[in-house]
């Protein structure tokens, strides 16, 4: 959707209140503006794509002790945080990024973890090779790799037989990002708990994996 540059004259303290309004919701005032008018005129924006996507997102992983949603610092973007059952209990932290013009492919997931520890690292990236070495072979032309310490993760939506899916509600979309993020923060904790047992770690997160394609329609 292609924006252009309108002069409005609006009362200060409706601009005010939006502004409240925008601050309230990570955003800004033209976006905010933009939003409001796109409501009354029944019209969804990206942005109001994204921001439902991004609630319900929060709504189905953010009420537990597992995940923490952080302060939203873009419209297009969420970020979260899990703790690692390790020393210090480090925290990881996952982002999403949402496209603003959709396609089969709505977004990104990226993966990182912010440590000085050596062999942390060394085991959240044999965890990230372990990940997309399972990727790779139950679901063949996702898209992902493994750069700069971090785990880089295409959303692509797709049916149960791994073919390209458009047309999905804002609701499912939400559902299978956070069915994702859920299940990849699970079996790196299931890795991680058996840490000292190599075999047991892998196959671990392994059946985890294969526990959530056989229980998803579609998947990202």
């Amino acid at each position: 959707m292609n924006k252009s540059l309108f002069s409005l004259i609006l009362s200060e303290d409706v601009v005010a209140a939006v502004d409240r309004l925008a601050y309230s919701r990570g955003t800004n005032r033209s976006n905010m503006v933009n939003q409001i008018l796109a409501e009354y005129v029944s019209y969804i924006t990206p942005e109001k794509r994204m921001e439902d996507i991004f609630r319900r997102v929060e709504q189905l992983l953010g009420g537990g002790d597992t995940l923490q949603v952080l302060l939203r610092s873009s419209d297009s973007m969420i970020n979260l945080r899990s703790a690692l059952a390790y020393k210090y209990n480090p925290s990881v932290r996952y982002t999403v990024e949402l496209y603003r013009i959709p396609g089969p492919c709505i977004g990104e997931l990226k993966v990182y973890l912010r440590t000085q520890n050596s062999s942390l690292t060394l085991y959240m990236m044999q965890f990230y090779k372990l990940w997309k070495k399972l990727e790779d072979a139950y679901m063949p032309g996702c898209e992902s790799q493994i750069e700069s310490g971090k785990y880089i993760r295409r959303l692509m939506l797709r049916d149960y037989d791994g073919k390209p899916v458009e047309d999905i509600s804002t609701e499912i979309q939400a559902e299978v990002i956070a069915g994702y993020v859920s299940v990849f923060d699970r079996a790196l904790k299931a890795f991680f708990y058996s840490i000292s047992d190599p075999k047991r770690a892998i196959s671990d997160a392994e059946e985890i994996y294969l526990e959530y394609l056989r229980g998803s329609e579609i998947t990202v």
